[in-house]
């Protein structure tokens, strides 16, 4: 179990530096798949496990590149921290079912957003249309 648990670490952490996706959108269905736990214990533990690691391994290299905008950054993260607070009250009595749905409902739509995305950055814009036909 231990080196399931690992392994599901390193993928996760690929998958951030990648990515930048929150860990938490894989960890998550990892643990309460792989690992049988419930949804809450799975969010919770999300939490702990993301807490250090992004703070310090991705963000160090994005850093370095010049890629990070510490005036959003420091806003958006005053925003989490009173928004992950208001949910976690609203999460945590909420039945592990209804919570797991809701969580599965958030990832779709997720992947519908961003596939339409891309589906949009494959047609060409009015202007490079002109310069084709004109």
């Amino acid at each position: 179990m231990s080196l399931i648990i690992l392994v599901l670490g390193l993928g996760v952490g690929v998958l951030v530096g990648l990515l930048g996706i929150g860990g938490g959108a894989v960890l998550v269905p990892a643990m309460v798949y792989l690992l049988g736990m419930d949804q809450h214990l799975a969010q919770g533990t999300s939490l702990f496990i993301l807490l250090p690691p992004i703070g310090l391994g991705a963000l160090r290299e994005y850093w370095k590149e010049g890629q990070v905008d510490l005036r959003a950054g420091i806003l958006c993260a005053l925003g989490i921290l009173i928004g992950a607070l208001g949910g976690s009250l609203v999460a945590l009595p909420m039945p592990s079912r209804n919570l797991q749905g809701l969580f599965g409902c958030f990832l779709m739509l997720s992947a519908i957003l961003l596939w339409g995305k891309t589906r949009q950055e494959d047609r060409p814009s009015a202007i490079e249309q002109e310069g084709v036909h004109g």
